[in-house]
Formats: C-alpha cells, sequence, structure tokens
C-alpha cells in the first residue's frame, strides 16, 4: 500500500519540480534575453574583433602589407622598450591614485557620516569633481601646474619642496606626479560615495556595545568599521584600479605621454600606437596584453574578497 501511495504522488511531484525549476530557472532568462543578446553583441562582438586584429598586421600608412602574423605582434611587445616603460608608469601611476584616493575617500565619508553644520554644502562640494568633465578637469590641473600663469609651482617653492618655480609637468622625474595629483582630486568622491553607503549600512548598536565594554575609538575602527567595510572596499578597489588603468584621458590632455615617455601608460601607448602611428594589430596585441592582466588581478582581488566575506 505505501508503495502505490507513493508511486501515485510521485508524477504530481515531479511536474511541481518541472514548474519550479521552469519558473526559477529558465524563465527569468527568457525575459532578460533581449538585454543579454544586446549586451552580448555590444561586448563581446568588439572584443573578438580586437583579439583577432592582434593577430593581423593593420597598419593604415602601409594598406598592402596587411595580412594574418600570428604571434609577431606579441613577439615585438615583448621586447619593446616603451611598452615595459609604460607598463611600469601604469603601476606607479594605478597605486599612487588608488592609495590617496581611497584614504581621503574613507576620511570624507567617515566625516559625512557624522552631523555637523553644513554638512549639506560640504556634501556637494566634496561630490563637485565626479561631475566635472575630464576634460576640463585636465585643462585646469595643467595651468594650476603651469609656471606662468598657475599658482602651483610658486606654491611649491614657497614651501621649500622645489628650488624655484618651474614646469613640473616637464620634468620625467616629477611629470606623473601632475596626473596622479588630478587624477585623485576626480577619483576622490567614488570612494567616498560608495564607502558613506556603506558605513551607513553598519548597525549603530555595534557602536554602541563597543563602547559599554569600554573600546576605543581605533578599536571600534579596526574591529567593527573596517570589517564591515572590507567586501565594498575590495570591490571599489578592484573597479577603479581597472577604470584607472585604462583611464589616459588626464594624461593625455595634460602631457601627451611625454616628457620622454615619463608620463606614458599602457592605455595611452594604445591611443598613439593606433591614431598616430595608425598601428590598428600592434595597438590591438597591447590592449589584449593589458586586458590579460587586469583579468588576472580581477580574479586574484575577486578570490581575496569571497575570503573575506567567510572571515
Amino acid at each position: 500500500m505505501t508503495t502505490t501511495a507513493h508511486n501515485k504522488t510521485l508524477p504530481g511531484t515531479r511536474r511541481a519540480g518541472r514548474s519550479l525549476y521552469w519558473r526559477y530557472m529558465v524563465e527569468p532568462f527568457i525575459y532578460l534575453s533581449p538585454a543579454i543578446v544586446l549586451i552580448g553583441t555590444v561586448m563581446l562582438i568588439p572584443l573578438i574583433i580586437g583579439i583577432s586584429y592582434s593577430f593581423q598586421s593593420i597598419e593604415l600608412l602601409r594598406p598592402f602589407n596587411t595580412g594574418w602574423v600570428g604571434l609577431e605582434n606579441y613577439q615585438a611587445l615583448w621586447s619593446d622598450r616603451k611598452f615595459w616603460v609604460a607598463l611600469e608608469n601604469t603601476f606607479w601611476w594605478t597605486f599612487w591614485s588608488i592609495a590617496f584616493q581611497f584614504m581621503l575617500g574613507l576620511g570624507l565619508a567617515m566625516l559625512l557620516n557624522t552631523q555637523f553644520y553644513g554638512k549639506r554644502v560640504f556634501q556637494a562640494l566634496v561630490f563637485l569633481p565626479w561631475a566635472v568633465p575630464t576634460f576640463l578637469s585636465a585643462l585646469t590641473w595643467a595651468w594650476l601646474f603651469n609656471p606662468v600663469i598657475g599658482p602651483l609651482p610658486h606654491w611649491l617653492a614657497a614651501l621649500g619642496i622645489i628650488s624655484e618655480p618651474y614646469n613640473i609637468l616637464g620634468d620625467p622625474e616629477l611629470a606623473l606626479w601632475g596626473p596622479i595629483t588630478a587624477n585623485v582630486w576626480f577619483g576622490v568622491p567614488f570612494f567616498a560615495i560608495t564607502l558613506l553607503a556603506a558605513l551607513q549600512s553598519i548597525p549603530g548598536e555595534l557602536y554602541e556595545a563597543a563602547e559599554i565594554d569600554g573600546a576605543t575609538p581605533w578599536q571600534s575602527f579596526t574591529k567593527i568599521t573596517l570589517p564591515f567595510l572590507a567586501p565594498m572596499i575590495a570591490i571599489t578597489v578592484m573597479l577603479r584600479t581597472i577604470w584607472i588603468a585604462n583611464f589616459a584621458d588626464l594624461i593625455y590632455v595634460m602631457t601627451g605621454g611625454g616628457p620622454a615617455n615619463s608620463t606614458q601608460i599602457v592605455s595611452s601607448y594604445i591611443f598613439t600606437t593606433a591614431f598616430r602611428k595608425l598601428d590598428f594589430g600592434y595597438a590591438s596585441a597591447v590592449a589584449v596584453a593589458l586586458l590579460a592582466i587586469l583579468l588576472v588581478y580581477a580574479v586574484v582581488l575577486l578570490w581575496l574578497r569571497k575570503k573575506l566575506v567567510r572571515i
């Protein structure tokens, strides 16, 4: 009797299982299919074409010397001194930009998480750089660093940081710090906005309990604030790193990659190779190399983020 009853209910159970599978595993993707097709078309097709270009010789100045060349572009890339200089510059450009943006953004987020007079005006001023067009930001900072009409070289000379006012953007030793400064000013609001949202999601009862237990502000910060912010910090740092590594606008407008390639980063090198030398095949190979480096970085950081979430 038990076996018979079980067999009678089994088809209904199967139908219910199929219905749940269809509702939760198949049906959502049917509704999302137009967006998936559109995103795939916009992203995947250019990506495949760009990767295929890296295995071809495509030079507009030599239109008859085209075709598949296999790994020749990558072999040339390996021995290209300018590429390795640009890669080193990309590391320092990204590292210092992220470091200062994160520290200043975290400080501003913690300040905006408190109540004080004029908070709304201050918050609007903090978020203002993010609304300024990149081209305008670059022109403004290039003017500020100009030793003739800009104030920054004179201020630095007055503070004794430099011996006399001169064109810092023309000094190979210091030129990269000009775009880094502009990038820090431009990118701090991103960290301030995202970290402020994360701070506001931390339950206030945790801080009250810590205060009752006699925890110092530093202990509350290290034991409560940072652990709660860690997943958000990981994802924001990953996103900003990818954006900054591909962010050639400020450098191209302020220095054009000079002097003597001292401010040339990989993304600006891709642009100059493609649109000045008109060598799209080699530029695509450089772009694929940058893509591979950033993919490895993103995978490692996401793995670390999973570890932090489990902890």
